[in-house]
């Protein structure tokens, strides 16, 4: 199955909703709850990543029955130094975004600890693509 979902930069009211969704799905497909807690950290970081930093975006969920996979192309400044950006607390957040409670540079590494793969490749001035990859257990109840 897969999901589409557009992202705007900027718009916070509706960071979390792709997130919201997929967990929503999910929980429908008797995903087993770690699995899906993973999932939905990791795509949470993402969304607002997206939210926070570029001009636009779209999520793309394919969910099988042994993993889940997540791809997230934007379109916006791109990251320059990406083992840089993987540093915890590393932050490139403007004031008004941290002022929102966001952009204390754990999104990429959280997506990293919540994820079995991800990657992450970036051109300067023109976006970031990142793909994450959870490999899922179906409950037995």
């Amino acid at each position: 199955m897969v999901f589409e979902f557009e992202v705007q930069g900027g718009d916070f009211a509706t960071a979390g909703n792709a997130s919201s969704q997929i967990k929503k799905i999910l929980k429908q497909l008797n995903v087993d709850h770690h699995d899906i807690k993973r999932i939905v950290v990791a795509l949470y970081e993402a969304e607002v990543n997206i939210v926070a930093h570029a001009y636009k975006g779209r999520i793309t969920a394919n969910i099988d029955t042994s993993e889940v996979r997540i791809l997230l192309v934007d379109e916006g400044p791109g990251i320059p130094d990406i083992e840089l950006a993987m540093q915890q607390g590393y932050s490139t957040a403007s004031s008004e975004v941290r002022e929102m409670g966001f952009g204390a540079g754990m999104g990429l590494p959280n997506m990293k600890k919540n994820t079995d793969e991800m990657r992450i490749t970036s051109i300067v001035d023109k976006g970031t693509t990142v793909e994450l990859i959870v490999f899922i257990n179906q409950t037995t109840s």
